[in-house]
Parts: C-alpha cells; structure tokens; sequence
C-alpha cells in the first residue's frame, strides 16, 4: 500500500465515487499486515480473494481494542487515546501512528462543514473528559481552539457561572460564539440557567456519563433549543477507536465525513451487512485508521437512508455506557 504520506493525500482527494475502490485496497492491506486481523479472518475462514465488496468485508468488533494493541505494521505510537468508558469497564485504547495526522484530519472534517476555524471562538465544556485524560476528543477541541487564534477560546471545568458570563460577552463581539459540551453538563446549564444562546453554535456530544437517565436524541435537542433559545443543535460522533468524525446539522441524521461510511448489520446475523431504513447494528469504515483497522463492528444501534446518512438510536443490550452516543430509554 501506499506510504504514509502519499495515502494521507489520497484522503484529501477522497469522493463517492473512489471510497470503495480505496476502501478494498486498505482491507486487503490490513488483511495481510494486521496481524490481530489476520488471525480473525483466518478463523472466519475468509478468503480475501473474494472480497469484492466493502459490504464482503469482516468487520472487526470494538471490543478488540480493550485486549489488543491494534495496528498494521510495525511502528512506535505517537500516542494512545483511551475511552471514558463507565468504571469499572476495561478501557479501549487506541494506538496512533502519527497525533498530528489525526488533528489535522479532525481540523478538515470540522471546516469542511462548518467553515474556517478562526471564525469561532470556542468555549468547551467537557469535564468528565479533561478529568479523565488521555481523550481523543479532548485532543481535538483543544487543537481547535489552538487554531481558533482567539485569546477567550478554552477549557471550562465546573465553573458554570463564568461560561455564562463570557458567552454573554462574546455575543457582543464579531466572532461566533461556539459552545462544546458533553450532553449532561449541557443539560445541566439549560435547566439551572435557561440562558439565551440565541446565535450561538452548541454542539452536544458525549451522552450522559452515568449522570443521568439517558434520553433520545429528538427528546434532548427539544429540551435544549427550549431552554437554550436554540433553532438548532449539533452533534458530533467520534469515538476513541475512530479517527474520523461525522457531524449531525437536523437532530436526527449524520452526514458521513469523507472518510467514514457506516453500515448496518443485522444483529441476528453479523454477516448480512448494509441494511436501507432498517434498525440493526453499526459498522464503520474509517479509512483514517489505515494504520490500525479500519473497518469495525460497533456496539451501537442506528440505521442508514439511501443516502449514507445514519442515525445512533441507542446502544446494545450489555454494552458498555460509552462517551460519544446516547441510549434507548
């Protein structure tokens, strides 16, 4: 396969038409140079000859990264992100080949729907993440907000009443006002406060960290645009095995990145993969992690339209409570 470099370009240039074709060529290099990879399609007895399809494609399941250091090739990792799993839960970790690859490639994916950084000054609140460290999602806001190039864009812990005043202050000013928040701390500032952020970006992610009674997505954008003055609010989904995002504009459906293509499975067979309009288990491709796996069976549930974009309607049964998603009450 291609050098790091030259396939780092290939990303850029990515489009519908050359996904697939690109996608194959990763598998079958993942298939020969990841050796935990090897092994699993060894004992599906898989012939990667036939493959010819991304739906073909044996999905490697998540649980993997709690019990294996996962990567194609042999190479020295940059760093490893690890997930905010519930205590008590073994960690996933993700090894990653080149940190700077990944922020940058978070850094497109973000303008790419929303525009150049330094239009926003970001105000994240994200405290069970920054208390956890080691967070692929700290990483990213906070080289967000290093490339925002705005003197008040940071990090808020606990300290509510000072995101209040500030975000109040910066309506004022020329930048937009970009609020990050993992969903209870958010819900939290919407039912204390209920201040107006009329004309701010509020994007939700996260879930609610063994805080709260998990919601629907509808029902928590309802509350918030409610109590928060909103006409819309984003979401973003990422997880510590990913390093691609995707990034949801109406409350129900996410766009696809230009990286990562999600697929459903049946849940009652594993193997019968790329249901239309139907519930059933995720499974992503994430052509950013051509050097670790790339294609993963998930443990969330959603369902995809003719169209590639899907909706996360919950988690399996026995699953661990994760970072970025939320639960089926």
């Amino acid at each position: 396969m291609n050098a790091f470099k030259s396939f780092e370009q290939i990303l850029q240039e990515l489009n519908e038409t050359t996904f697939n074709s690109i996608a194959l060529e990763v598998f079958k290099s993942q298939a020969q140079n990841n050796e935990l990879y090897k092994k699993y399609l060894s004992f599906l007895g898989t012939n990667t000859n036939d493959i010819k399809r991304i739906n073909d494609v044996p999905f490697l399941p998540i649980s993997f990264f709690k019990s294996h250091a996962i990567q194609s090739g042999v190479w020295s990792p940059d760093k490893i992100f690890k997930s905010s799993g519930t205590t008590g839960f073994n960690e996933s970790k993700h090894l990653v080949k080149n940190h700077s690859f990944y922020l940058k490639h978070a850094l497109h994916l973000f303008e790419t729907e929303f525009g150049k950084i330094d239009q926003y000054v970001i105000l994240a609140l994200l405290p069970s993440y920054l208390e956890k460290g080691d967070s692929s999602l700290v990483d990213m806001v906070r080289y967000f907000i290093d490339q925002s190039n705005h003197p008040q864009s940071g990090f808020y812990l606990h300290n509510h009443q000072q995101l209040l005043k500030d975000v109040e202050t910066l309506k004022k000013k020329e930048r937009r006002v970009l609020i990050w928040g993992v969903t209870y701390a958010l819900l939290d500032i919407a039912e204390q406060f209920s201040p107006d952020w009329s004309g701010c970006f509020v994007f939700e992610t996260g879930g609610m960290k063994g805080r709260r009674k998990e919601i629907i997505r509808e029902e928590l954008h309802a509350v918030l645009k409610n109590k928060l003055n909103l006409g819309v609010v984003y979401s973003e989904y990422g997880m510590t095995e990913l390093l691609s995002q995707a990034y949801c504009k109406d409350g129900v459906w996410f766009n696809p990145s230009a990286t990562l293509k999600v697929l459903i499975r049946e849940i009652g067979d594993p193997r019968r993969i790329g249901l239309i309009n139907q519930n059933g288990g995720i499974n992503v491709v994430d052509l950013a992690n051509f050097a670790t796996i790339s294609f993963i069976e998930t443990e969330d549930i959603g369902k995809c339209n003719h169209h590639g974009h899907f909706q996360v309607l919950g988690r399996m049964d026995n699953s661990d409570v994760r970072g970025c998603n939320l639960l089926v009450q």
